[in-house]
Parts: C-alpha cells; sequence; structure tokens
C-alpha cells in the first residue's frame, strides 16, 4: 500500500513546473512564433521588432490555431429535464 501511494505522489509531483520551468517553456513557444511567422509579417511590410510586427506574429500565430482546431472533432453532451436542456460542445 506503501508503494501504491509513493507512486501516486511521485506522479503527481511529477507533473508540476516551476514558475521558471513554465517561463522556459513560454519564451521557447514565443521564440519558435518568431521564427516561422516573423519573415512573413517581415515579407507584409512591418518593421522587425515593432508593435505592429509582433502584432502581426500573433495574429498570424492565433489564425494558424483556429484553423487547425476548426477541423478537430468536436462532442456535444446535453443534460436536462422536462423541457430545460443545457448543451455543451467541446
Amino acid at each position: 500500500m506503501r508503494i501504491l501511494i509513493l507512486l501516486i505522489a511521485v506522479a503527481v509531483l511529477g507533473g508540476c513546473a516551476t514558475p521558471a520551468q513554465r517561463a522556459a517553456q513560454l519564451q521557447r513557444e514565443v521564440d519558435e512564433m518568431i521564427t516561422v511567422y516573423g519573415p512573413s509579417c517581415e515579407k507584409l511590410g512591418y518593421k522587425t521588432d515593432s508593435d505592429p510586427w509582433r502584432d502581426c506574429i500573433l495574429h498570424l500565430s492565433a489564425k494558424e490555431s483556429y484553423e487547425r482546431d476548426r477541423g478537430a472533432p468536436r462532442t456535444t453532451s446535453c443534460i436536462g429535464h422536462r423541457g430545460f436542456m443545457q448543451c455543451t460542445t467541446f
């Protein structure tokens, strides 16, 4: 029983990340967005490292995420009784 509790504790704590680790992960994601979308925004006429250039990068990233997720399968669950329904789509 102790081994099971120990394994569960290790699994739970293993999934935790420190604020520094989360910040490093976010920085890697931002660097990847700059690498992928930066040249496109420059070709569109935005000056590198300007606020409009950063907005362009964020916009292109959000657009791609939306288009990628739009085709994902969705699930709808409905619960209710006597004419009152609540439906949730994921």
